[in-house]
């Protein structure tokens, strides 16, 4: 199955348990990185903002709470922005069904881009950026939330133990779908053994590029400017 489609069943499925599952399995820190990574973006109120693989809104909800009000999302899971919609009634009508790669805005249009935990299910990375590059306006930014695995041997392995072992367990008997929780630690591994996302964002035009790591290397913050 080619891999975008795939991600879309996966997150179709379990899009009314994703939230309790997203909190229960991160041990509700996925809150402080949330607004952490806003934090070091430096969001103004008068953002023009799109969150891309946005999901069920957690992270442009964050955002709102940070007093952005202008606010776009964009997920290729129907039912993850139907949840989106019940949760928050202020984006009806700015969300819309799309993948990363292809875009359905004009260039130079945005102040500021997010993605949480989307960004190593892209099926085309590079030209996701690409599209990032060309929809922000000038000196606008991207902000990237996303696993990583830890530098530390020992971590490493409790770390992989946890992913590999516990988490699908967890998931499978909450979500009732059993390549859910599979895929997550599978691709967690493979993007962060595979894909260097400071270098990436410079290859497609960006600079002023800062990596920042959260709770003992588990999580990476990523801000890239055009």
């Amino acid at each position: 199955m080619e891999k975008r489609h795939q991600v879309k069943r996966i997150f179709d499925n379990i899009s009314d348990r994703y939230d309790f599952l997203n909190h229960l399995l991160s041990f509700g820190i996925d809150y402080y990185w949330r607004y952490k990574a806003l934090k070091k973006t430096e969001l103004k109120n008068n953002c023009i903002l799109l969150d891309v693989a946005c999901g069920t809104g957690d992270f442009s909800i964050s955002a709102r709470k940070r007093g952005a009000s202008n606010i776009f999302g964009t997920d290729f899971s129907l039912n993850m922005l139907k949840r989106f919609n019940e949760k928050s009634g202020w984006i009806l009508g700015r969300n819309v069904q799309a993948v990363a790669e292809t875009l359905p805005y004009k260039s130079n249009t945005f102040t500021n881009i997010i993605v949480s935990f989307g960004v190593r299910n892209f099926y085309d990375l590079k030209k996701g950026f690409e599209e990032f590059h060309r929809i922000l306006n000038s000196k606008g930014k991207v902000t990237v939330l996303e696993f990583r695995l830890p530098d530390n041997v020992l971590l490493k392995i409790i770390y992989n133990f946890y992913f590999s072992k516990i988490l699908p367990v967890i998931g499978k008997l909450i979500s009732k779908d059993k390549e859910a929780y599979t895929y997550l630690p599978e691709s967690v591994s493979k993007f962060d053994n595979e894909v260097n996302l400071q270098k990436l964002f410079k290859e497609v035009g960006f600079s002023n590029i800062n990596l920042f790591s959260m709770t003992f290397g588990i999580v990476q913050i990523v801000i890239a400017e055009k």
